[in-house]
């Protein structure tokens, strides 16, 4: 099959023919039809997360159709349509996995950073983390599986319904999915972007967005809560100065530059600073049913398999708006 594999952090991605993946005891291989390129990937890419599996194939938005059933797998049939997240594994009997914290869990392995992942034309996966995918063609669906997975996550811990008026610093694929579920809910969403994106400001207000500016403005209103997706630890101190007493603030990233230090005025008045790591299967069991009744649709640009530097590039460069989608 053909694979896009990064051989060493920091260098481009090599186009690789290699022998297919065989599913062991408790796997299934998944025939890729589309798997969304997200930040996560730029941070393996570049070395941001230590100690990834070399060579390793990226990709954890993966949709696509089981191809071959490993032996002990329930519940999936040959030609059914799935979806392949970030959380690959985990050890089932550690504290955090018998405390529902499996995204916690020390052991864990993951899709395309620890195990090999969808920038292929056929990947494995413990069928035990794979979701069924319906109401979806597979471009639209993939940024579902981590955009939209971790975005409802961080969406809960900031309070889920509760917060009148929420701020989303990063319009990229996690909060133009977000945007939509708050939106649906009755909430206020205030959108900050690169200072001058009037293209991805836009675009949230096309989304529903009551305000968009820059993330060095000033929103006109004090937040209830706010959800960091942008990777920039010197937003941290600015949507704290946003949030009214009480309110709360989520980092939804897997990897932030330094936070600066802040005055502690900032945190006082009981407002709160929590992160999200990786997601749990109940996320994705609540989320991938949610999301068709809204509906959420997802905005996808669509990029050639061989085509993923350039697709990481742009993303990087904030040259489109919603998600990329490799397409083998």
């Amino acid at each position: 099959m053909r694979a896009m594999r990064l051989h060493h952090p920091g260098d481009s991605l090599s186009l690789d023919h290699i022998p297919r993946p065989q599913p062991r005891a408790g796997e299934m291989r998944v025939r890729v039809l589309a798997c969304g390129v997200c930040r996560t990937d730029l941070h393996v890419v570049d070395g941001d997360l230590a100690k990834p599996k070399l060579p390793v194939i990226p990709g954890h938005e993966i949709v696509g159709l089981v191809d071959a059933l490993g032996d002990g797998v329930t519940g999936f049939n040959h030609g059914d349509m799935v979806g392949v997240p970030w959380l690959g594994w985990t050890c089932g009997e550690c504290e955090d996995c018998g405390a529902g914290r499996e995204n916690l869990c020390a052991q864990a392995e993951f899709t395309g950073y620890t195990r090999d992942g969808g920038y292929a034309e056929y990947t494995v996966a413990d069928a035990r983390y794979c979701f069924p995918v319906s109401g979806y063609v597979p471009e639209a669906a993939a940024p579902l599986l981590c955009a939209g997975l971790i975005g409802y996550r961080a969406w809960r811990m900031a309070g889920g319904e509760g917060p009148r008026r929420i701020g989303i610093y990063g319009f990229g694929a996690a909060a133009h999915i977000l945007a939509q579920v708050a939106v649906a809910r009755g909430q206020q969403v205030y959108a900050f972007t690169r200072p001058g994106d009037t293209s991805a400001q836009g675009f949230a207000l096309r989304l529903g967005a009551v305000w968009a500016g820059g993330a060095d403005d000033t929103p006109p209103k004090r937040l209830d809560a706010a959800i960091l997706f942008a990777p920039v630890g010197d937003l941290v101190p600015t949507a704290l100065a946003h949030v009214r007493p009480g309110g709360r603030v989520v980092s939804g990233g897997i990897h932030m530059s330094d936070i600066p230090s802040f005055p502690y005025r900032l945190l006082w008045e009981e407002r709160s600073l929590h992160s999200v790591a990786n997601l749990t299967r109940q996320d994705g069991e609540e989320f991938l049913a949610l999301a068709p009744t809204i509906p959420v649709r997802t905005e996808t640009r669509p990029y050639p398999l061989e085509q993923a530097n350039q697709a990481l590039d742009d993303l990087r460069h904030g040259r489109f708006t919603g998600a990329a989608v490799l397409i083998p």
